[in-house]
């Protein structure tokens, strides 16, 4: 999937004159996690795009798909770029990947992601009281899990600055369940990337973190991506209504899986519109 993504946005790079903007600051390759080898992390960096004369702006944290094992911050710069045009401070994370690294590492990574940009995206123009974190299915996931898993943030003395959580299709709101019904089937090619043990497929599912005072959350969901992306969609916002939580579902006609990431290429899609509206860009 991850080289399908690839090739479609290469494919748009060389087919449009878009693909760099003149107006934009881009500051790349900043170090936000350093290297631990006692809880097994590597060092990761993400990169950040900002409109010129940046002045605390709202920011998006952004986390790219590709299966927990595949994918790079500047296949995503188009993106940074676009955001940075209609005046949000972009920052593209990478993390780390299976099969070196499983669930909970990339969960970690994502976390100390969230708490670099908070203390630092002032320099570069962004609002640390306005910080809003995204991603594309697995991505999605990660970003689903820093939104709504605040023990995170504790266990390192942190609060969870985010605002509000924006998922483009989101993969594994209910790990849990699919691979408790599929582990010796499909869902097998999960299993390395979030490991044999049923507990950590429970603490890695979003559907089991969702508690009353959470922040706001927006799901745009194409309306024909992966049944098990809809089922566990399905499942997780069964969990919403009867806890009676602040998120919204956005389905968008027609549109597969892939589509749902390579639209923002165009600045003036839908995805942007419900976007930016939910950040309260205009």
């Amino acid at each position: 999937m991850q080289l399908i993504i690839r090739l479609v946005i290469l494919g748009l790079c060389f087919s449009t004159s878009g693909c760099a903007f003149k107006s934009v600051n881009r500051s790349k390759n900043i170090s936000y996690l350093q290297s631990k080898s006692e809880i097994n992390l590597p060092e990761k960096q993400l990169n950040i795009f900002a409109p010129r004369k940046a002045e605390n702006l709202p920011v998006l944290i952004f986390y790219y798909g590709g299966s927990w094992k595949s994918g790079k911050k500047e296949m995503y710069s188009f993106l940074g770029n676009r955001l940075a045009r209609r005046g949000v401070v972009a920052v593209i994370v990478d993390y780390p990947l299976n099969p070196t690294f499983q669930v909970p590492a990339m969960e970690t990574a994502a976390t100390q992601a969230v708490i670099w940009t908070s203390e630092n995206i002032q320099k570069y123009g962004g609002n640390p009281e306005q910080l809003f974190v995204s991603g594309h299915s697995a991505g999605g996931h990660l970003a689903t899990l820093v939104a709504v898993k605040n023990s995170d943030f504790e266990s390192l003395g942190k609060e969870n600055p985010l605002k509000g959580a924006v998922l483009i299709d989101p993969a594994g709101l209910d790990m849990y369940t699919y691979l408790v019904e599929t582990k010796d089937g499909e869902g097998r090619k999960y299993l390395n990337a979030f490991t044999e043990d049923p507990e950590i497929w429970k603490q890695s599912s979003p559907i089991f973190h969702l508690e009353k005072g959470q922040i706001p959350m927006l799901i745009l969901e194409g309306e024909e991506t992966y049944p098990s992306i809809q089922a566990g969609r399905g499942r997780f916002m069964k969990v919403v209504e009867e806890k009676n939580l602040d998120v919204k579902l956005e389905i968008y006609p027609q549109k597969k899986h892939i589509p749902m990431i390579t639209q923002f290429f165009w600045t003036w899609s839908r995805g942007y519109d419900d976007l930016l509206g939910f950040m309260g860009v205009k």
